[in-house]
């Protein structure tokens, strides 16, 4: 049978060049990227398995990432479809709601990718779809997490839609997710190699469990645990859907080290944008390295993580920006006063 252990050959990925195609956009999150990399090349060897007829089922390998705001996971999501040259589509799972009422219908995910693809069925059914939020969906017990009613149309019954499609084979979508719901035309497409990835920042999942530090929640590394199928199940998950996310994902909390890193070094840094930007206006612009810190330690404060970064820099260089042409051939230094002040002030009135 050499047929069978020669199919991967041609496979352009493994998972340590994924991992390293991750690790130049994306700071940190070591052990995150490498499980990752394991679990998007095991998804393309599956496909190529089962393209040249393979014998065995093997099961997909869809994901659950948990981390805080800001921590990279949609980013993370984005970057590995780009690596694996794979179509891509974003959901928020806060949109979804039990088929029958208003909101959006699980299988408007797929629908998305396909739009991603231009309606193209083949490519779309080899995708990734992201759905964010997921913890926004948890089942309700005693109090209102999701909302009021006395029917969990956005939490439990949202999670028993999904189970179709995590596992499903072929099943009928919106050929135009932009159209009014009763005005949709569909088309049947094999969702049994679209790769899922869901994530969410479960930032209450400590209060679901008992009182020991849960992952990234404890502020002692080497007491915190991981998250286990027991607490996500307590904070309200179905055991059928988490069976269907056999890998799981969490992410650390950023530092102010690794936001300065995320601000300078990776392809897609922003103080190199900027400077790029000044520079058209013949403006050389520096960043002293406490200045860095100083952004790091305020979008730390703000509990935003990477998110809140460019917003910081936009207030920081506001005065620099808008009279940029007026400085030209001049050198620009901001330092660490510079962005205190910009953080400090408040937002002018019209």
């Amino acid at each position: 049978m050499k047929e069978k252990r020669d199919i991967y050959r041609f496979l352009h990925v493994t998972p340590r060049r994924i991992f390293e195609q991750l690790d130049q956009y994306v700071v940190g999150q070591k052990h995150a990227k490498e499980v990752l990399a394991i679990a998007a090349y095991n998804h393309l060897k599956r496909i190529e398995y089962l393209k040249f007829g393979g014998e065995v089922s093997i099961r997909k390998s869809n994901i659950l990432m948990i981390g805080p705001s800001g921590s990279g996971k949609t980013y993370l999501a984005r970057t590995l479809a780009r690596i694996l040259d794979v179509p891509f589509a974003y959901n928020d799972a806060t949109a979804f709601t039990e088929a029958g009422y208003y909101g959006e219908d699980v299988e408007v995910a797929i629908g998305r990718l396909l739009y991603a693809t231009n309606q193209n069925v083949n490519a779309a059914e080899n995708g990734i779809v992201f759905i964010d939020e997921i913890d926004k969906i948890a089942r309700r017990t005693g109090g209102a997490r999701t909302g009021a009613g006395s029917r969990d149309i956005g939490g439990e019954g949202v999670q028993q839609a999904l189970l179709k499609i995590l596992e499903g084979e072929k099943i009928f979508v919106p050929l135009n997710v932009t159209a009014h719901w009763n005005k949709y035309d569909y088309v049947e497409i094999d969702i049994a190699n679209i790769l899922f990835i869901c994530a969410g920042s479960f930032s209450d999942l400590e209060e679901s469990g008992d009182s020991k530090p849960i992952g990234f929640f404890g502020d002692d590394e080497k007491h915190a645990r991981e998250v286990s199928t027991e607490d996500l199940v307590k904070y309200g998950f179905l055991p059928e859907l988490l069976g269907r996310l056999p890998v799981r994902v969490e992410l650390d909390a950023l530092s102010a080290d690794d936001l300065v890193t995320i601000l300078t070094q990776p392809r897609e840094a922003m103080i190199p944008e900027y400077q790029r930007l000044c520079a058209l206006d013949q403006i050389q612009l520096d960043f002293t390295r406490e200045a860095l810190l100083e952004i790091a330690n305020a979008a730390l404060k703000q509990k935003l993580g990477a998110r809140a970064l460019r917003a910081i820099l936009e207030k920081v260089l506001h005065p620099i920006l808008f009279v940029g042409p007026e400085r030209a051939g001049e050198r620009v230094t901001i330092e660490p006063d510079d962005v205190r002040r910009a953080v400090a002030a408040p937002p002018t009135s019209s």
